[in-house]
């Protein structure tokens, strides 16, 4: 009789959680969200802005540099403060951080006020950002229910730029400049009271571990130095002092960092976590991928706008067609190819179609239209986007012990910040020389040849993106195990995430399949229910785990 009570007592906290789990999914999505839109919804703001506070344009680009400095170099802290402290502490205490520094910059009255709320926004964002993917790796352990949660995740972190787009010309042509700031403030409020309600509390049990000081200052000092020295590069060029010097100093430091990793008692991130060869290739292929969406973001902008003259909210409109094709390859992606095929083919596959799409739109010129020349490569890349970053962020942070959960998600978020600080820098300069070459080639220099530079040294960037997108292929189809080849880490093993009370774990002796296998085991673990008690790991699973 005490076996059946515990059986329909255990049923029913596995239907709460359920329930529960997709309430979680959209408060994860809406934080989600709201970092990604910052991403561009201030860079359509910026020359409103400038006009109102009255800053140089040589000063407009530390509105966008503020963030990024602040963001890229503190995201590993982020994610291992919300292994330290508590998800659901650490995901209410960012919303509110980054919510509190949005209202402070759409109320600046000053160009030093707003630079330093752009700031307290990338530190709160690097708090964030990380904690809310490990939030839903911890939550979603159910082979298709996690399929479907990365494909909405994985289809926000690719779409949420050209939402931003579109958000930001409306915001800002019908309304100010301000409110690009000010909307971050509505969109936490509603995902605080959806974490504070479904977003549960994990009881830690024994001892807490340390905070890794001398690796957060090595490795935070390396990712400032990377992101400051690529975005100078884009302004003062490669040759500047302080761009190689701080470029020089982050590989010291990174390396150091290596080092001392290898020897902390509490390290910041276990090498093991990257070394692993399916998560590694999941890593780089996220930042390679950053750096070619920014390259598409950045120079279809500019071409649109310039060479076009589209509006702000024609440009985003002219975004919603790739939206739509990232949002179903998404879904296509992670809830029927991913399983049968795997991160080997379906990474490799998506590199492919993104570079094909960059390659299309070098034929763009001043006469190209919207529907028969821009529209096919944007609906092309949305696509390959789609494959590629849902499929990446699964195996990224697939496999990962429950206490690492929020460093390995940290590393998918500085993956892509770096890459698109990468690319911004190598396509910008690229750009740049490609459209002084074609103006000294082509004197006298008039506003018909001008505006046919500009084309040109876009088409050069689109190829150098294809470029990024092609190397992707090919590294990711090399580094990708075949499927049937071992898993990531096979003796770790995610739970059930920060589930309620009574939520039933994940048997301890069982591996979660890896992503190519999600199809042939639907069946969910939650329900599973065990009327015995735990049997003793063996002495070889037991050094397998050690190892």
């Amino acid at each position: 009789m005490s076996q059946i009570r515990t059986l329909e007592k255990d049923e029913r906290d596995a239907s709460v959680v359920s329930t529960r789990r997709w309430w979680t999914l959209t408060t994860v999505a809406l934080a989600q969200l709201m970092v990604v839109l910052d991403s561009t919804v201030v860079n359509i703001a910026l020359p409103s802005a400038q006009r109102d506070l009255g800053f140089t344009n040589g000063d407009r680009q530390w509105i966008i540099t503020a963030y990024s400095l602040a963001f890229g170099s503190l995201l590993l802290l982020g994610g291992r403060l919300s292994d330290l402290m508590g998800r659901k502490r650490t995901f209410i205490i960012g919303l509110i951080g980054f919510a509190g520094a949005s209202a402070l910059g759409g109320a600046a009255g000053s160009f030093g006020m707003l630079v330093f709320a752009r700031a307290l926004q990338g530190a709160f964002g690097a708090l964030l950002a990380p904690t809310a993917l490990a939030v839903l790796t911890t939550t979603f352990t159910i082979p298709k229910e996690r399929a479907r949660a990365f494909g909405v995740f994985g289809a926000i972190a690719g779409a949420g730029g050209a939402v931003g787009l579109l958000l930001g010309g409306f915001l800002t042509e019908d309304f100010n400049w301000r409110w690009n700031l000010y909307i971050n403030v509505f969109i936490a409020i509603f995902a605080v009271i959806g974490a504070s309600i479904f977003v549960s509390h994990a009881t830690v049990h024994g001892p807490r571990p340390k905070l890794d000081i001398p690796g957060t200052v090595l490795v935070s000092g390396a990712l400032f130095g990377l992101v400051y020295g690529f975005s100078n590069a884009e302004t003062d060029g490669w040759h500047a002092p302080q761009t190689w010097g701080m470029l020089t100093g982050a590989v010291v430091l990174l390396v150091a960092f290596v080092l001392w990793q290898r020897r902390a008692a509490h390290p910041i991130l276990p090498l093991h976590i990257v070394l692993d060869r399916n998560r590694g290739a999941a890593y780089a292929s996220v930042l390679i991928a950053g750096a070619g969406m920014f390259g598409i973001f950045l120079f279809v902008t500019y071409y649109v706008q310039t060479s076009l003259h589209y509006s702000p909210i024609q440009t985003g409109i002219g975004f919603l067609p790739m939206i739509g094709m990232l949002v179903l390859a998404a879904q296509l992606s992670t809830n029927i190819f991913l399983p049968r095929f795997g991160p080997k083919i379906m990474v490799p596959f998506g590199m492919v179609l993104a570079a094909v799409g960059m390659a299309y739109l070098t034929r763009l010129n001043l006469d190209s239209n919207y529907a028969s020349d821009l529209l096919p490569p944007l609906m092309i890349l949305g696509f390959g986007i789609g494959s590629i970053m849902p499929a990446s962020i699964q195996t990224a942070t697939y496999g990962v012990d429950r206490e690492f959960a929020g460093v390995a998600s940290a590393l998918v978020n500085t993956s892509q910040q770096v890459g698109g600080s990468i690319g911004t820098a190598l396509l910008n300069t690229l750009a740049a020389t490609a459209a002084t070459s074609y103006l000294a080639a082509h004197v006298p220099p008039t506003a018909e040849i001008a505006a046919q530079a500009a084309v040109h040294s876009y088409a050069v960037a689109y190829w150098w993106g294809a470029g990024f997108f092609a190397f992707g292929a090919i590294l990711a189809a090399l580094l990708f195990r075949r499927r049937g080849q071992g898993q990531s880490l096979a003796d770790e093993h995610t739970g059930l995430g920060e589930g309620v009370a009574g939520a039933v774990p994940a048997e301890e002796s069982a591996a979660e399949p890896p992503p190519e296998h999600w199809g042939q085991h639907a069946v969910e673990r939650a329900s599973v229910i065990s009327v015995e008690p735990p049997a003793e790991p063996s002495p070889e699973s037991a050094a397998r785990h050690r190892a």
